[in-house]
């Protein structure tokens, strides 16, 4: 059985579009990779000194790393049977999901990847339809 994916990602969550001979069906995966850690609670003129609250650039880094590397995995495992991914987005989501893509020997599939602004789940499925159609 072939099946088509298209897949709108960005770091917040991936809708995932599935074109089988048997139908079309969309799906969501969201990630819960956060890019800026919150303050304790605590007022800097009260409480402890900032550096002391928040942890160091490079540890932050690397675990923001980790949890994107789980998401991506997450995302690889739901689309990893296609024939052929059509990737968009519009951030840098899409560039490091073909890094991981890569190397896991799933790049070969890739037919094209577009950036695109945010866009509501009916206009995903539209787009992934169109694409394919050609």
């Amino acid at each position: 059985m072939t099946s088509k994916v298209g897949l709108w990602i960005d770091h917040a969550k991936a809708v995932i579009v599935t074109i089988t001979p048997q139908g079309e069906e969309l799906s969501l995966t969201l990630s819960m990779v956060h890019k800026q850690l919150r303050r304790a609670g605590d007022s800097p003129l009260k409480g402890r000194y900032e550096p002391l609250q928040i942890p160091p650039d490079d540890r932050r880094h690397r675990a923001f790393g980790k949890a994107l590397d789980i998401y991506y995995d997450a995302v690889i495992a739901r689309i990893g049977a296609a024939d052929a991914i059509f990737v968009f987005g519009p951030g840098q989501a899409k560039g490091e999901l073909k890094k991981r893509l890569k190397k896991h020997g799933l790049a070969k599939r890739i037919v094209a990847i577009e950036t695109v602004d945010k866009m509501t789940d009916r206009q995903i499925a539209a787009k992934v339809r169109r694409h394919f159609e050609k």
